[in-house]
């Protein structure tokens, strides 16, 4: 029970690698807040952990929305005391287009929930966590913001470039505040966001890495429970890839 009364706050845990940390998080001993935007479908999340002897709640959250984490944030303080653990993994894949095709808007979107949302959220669990003298937050970025790709949107992997950029400046400026923070970084991982692709080229993608599939939901939650625990406590400002060996090539 590694996670034994820890408070854990996950963006995006109601689907996807998200969904598969909560679960994680919850079978070591954690109390997990899913924060998501569709209820429905994190309630059910919630639901299946208590079956299974967990503790879990849902806040609905759009991380696009500086006042819904305000919120949420001050909602788990008064429930719990205190933030442990912060996963922030909510996000979103736009439909693939040549530079020079994204709109204006479609770029606004991207940076708005996958740039400005994670700041957001780091700002107030930072907060939290300073107050209280520890913590260790992992954010999400991708194989993508380590490098590049002919098949993925250039305004998602410029995205995913500044999250780690981010994650690796908060790391040093908090380093000696007792918090830790760091960032993974998955290759193909089949979820419901890989549903803008074409079934062929998921396939070709999930090829392409040397170990010759893609990730499972459960091997990125096994990397960011690492990340987290105190099995990681040397390590902060780290970009963890997982990723089947595609940056070795």
């Amino acid at each position: 029970m590694e996670f034994k009364e820890k408070v854990v706050f996950i963006t995006g845990g109601n689907s996807g690698i998200g969904k598969a940390t909560a679960f994680a998080f919850a079978r070591e001993g954690a109390k997990v807040i899913i924060g998501a935007r569709r209820e429905q479908e994190g309630e059910k999340v919630v639901e299946e952990i208590k079956k299974n002897g967990g503790e879990a709640i849902f806040i609905r959250t759009d991380i696009s929305q500086e006042q819904n984490i305000k919120n949420a944030i001050q909602e788990i303080v008064k429930l719990y005391g205190r933030l442990d653990c912060a996963f922030n993994n909510a996000g979103i894949l736009p439909m693939y287009k040549p530079l020079h095709e994204v709109s204006v808007s479609e770029y606004d979107d991207v940076m708005n929930i996958n740039l400005r949302g994670m700041f957001l959220c780091m700002k107030y669990e930072l907060s939290q966590m300073v107050s209280q003298g520890n913590g260790a937050i992992v954010n999400m970025s991708s194989v993508n913001g380590l490098g590049g790709s002919a098949f993925v949107s250039g305004i998602y992997t410029t995205a995913k470039h500044a999250i780690i950029g981010l994650t690796r400046n908060a790391a040093l400026e908090y380093a000696r505040l007792g918090i830790r923070i760091n960032v993974v970084c998955p290759g193909a991982v089949p979820t419901p966001m890989l549903d803008v692709f074409p079934s062929e080229i998921i396939a070709g993608i999930s090829q392409a890495h040397p170990l010759g599939r893609a990730a499972t939901v459960e091997e990125v939650a096994n990397a960011v429970l690492w990340l987290c625990s105190d099995k990681s406590s040397f390590t902060t400002g780290h970009a963890l890839a997982v990723d089947g060996g595609l940056l070795a090539m």
